[in-house]
């Protein structure tokens, strides 16, 4: 296990800078997911902590040591890619081995550390198989065996999941969650898709170019965002995010001028036009566009005055017609300002009616 501390790190590209100031800490023994949309800088810094990209200024530190003149394969961090890199004219056990003979192991060690390595990985009954013989779940299973092999204080994983289908991912993100905590090894995963990043880490890193929007737990991103970035990127439909100003219903005190007012689709309830208006949250009336089912879920997109705003409703699906109320508790409503930072000394003020018409 080994903390990662990356200091006041700096990356320009042929003049461009993609990393203006990073400050990281990534905590020793924790499953950390970077997270965001493409070209945010995350697999920049994920290159930069195993060596394979040069920082342009900062320090880099794994488990207390400077490492930004330490060469990749010193610097006891072993990646795996989304392609896999695999030797395609090797058997599983040879593309495991591969390292081993490199570094002079002897061969009664490699075959008792193959040995462990695919026993845990589940890869035993292919060992004399070669990579295209295996299924994509398989070949990822031998990248991360190869990984595995040399006991590296830091494992780098970078969208090693994104050549799998759905169902296979979901196997696959279970089976990392397993191993990371059998292993006990500081493991930083990169991805994009932030359904994985909050299945998989026990901690996640939300970028945008080039900068942490924020650190934290993924309930904590979920329920406790520091900014509109964070509260849209984070959660499957995204927070919804309305003007303040067209809300006229709406009435808050405290410190701050909401510009944005947001809320989870899921803590929206659904009532037909005929309901009684309630004190107990914001009401905003909107007309039905769409209506999807999931099985359990049923998610309805509505469009009022303010704009569009999606609706999560898990056991009692709403079977009006084309107008709803949708009510939102006071607090679940977060504010945000101009900049898109979070006014957590801002609350709403409950009035005699708070509707927000069509």
């Amino acid at each position: 296990m080994a903390r990662i501390e990356l200091i006041d790190v700096v990356k320009r590209f042929k003049g461009e800078t993609v990393i203006p100031n990073l400050n990281l800490t990534i905590r020793e023994g924790s499953f950390t997911v970077l997270v965001g949309p493409s070209g945010c800088g995350k697999s920049t810094t994920l290159r930069m902590i195993a060596g394979l990209e040069r920082q342009t200024s900062g320090d880099i530190r794994i488990d207390g040591e400077l490492v930004n003149d330490t060469e990749p394969g010193k610097r006891d961090v072993a990646m795996v890619f989304q392609n896999y890199a695999l030797y395609p004219n090797m058997t599983v056990r040879g593309n495991i081995e591969f390292g081993l003979k490199n570094r002079g192991v002897p061969k009664r060690e490699r075959e008792r550390l193959i040995r462990d390595i695919c026993e845990i990985a589940g890869l035993t009954p292919y060992l004399d198989k070669k990579p295209q013989s295996l299924s994509g779940g398989q070949r990822q299973r031998v990248a991360l065996a190869r990984a595995m092999v040399k006991n590296p204080k830091v494992f780098i994983l970078d969208e090693p999941l994104s050549n799998l289908d759905a169902k296979l991912r979901g196997q696959m993100r279970t089976e990392l969650i397993e191993l990371h905590k059998r292993l006990g090894t500081t493991f930083v995963y990169v991805t994009h898709d932030q359904v994985e990043a909050m299945s998989m880490g026990d901690r996640i890193v939300v970028m945008n170019k080039g900068e942490v929007m924020q650190a934290a737990p993924p309930m904590v991103l979920y329920e406790d965002p520091d900014n509109l970035f964070t509260a849209q990127f984070i959660g499957t439909p995204p927070m919804n995010v309305l003007p303040a100003s067209r809300l006229p219903g709406l009435r808050t005190e405290g410190e701050g001028h909401a510009e944005f007012v947001g809320f989870r689709p899921e803590h929206a309830l659904l009532s037909p036009e005929t309901a009684e208006l309630t004190r107990e949250g914001l009401v905003i009336a909107g007309q039905i566009a769409t209506r999807e089912s999931l099985g359990a879920e049923q998610v309805y997109k509505l469009r009022c005055e303010a704009g569009s705003f999606f609706v999560k409703s898990f056991l009692n699906p709403y079977v009006g017609g084309d107008f709803a109320l949708a009510v939102v508790p006071f607090e679940r409503l977060y504010f945000f300002d101009r900049d898109g930072n979070r006014l957590r000394r801002l609350r709403a003020v409950r009035p005699q009616l708070a509707a927000a018409g069509v």
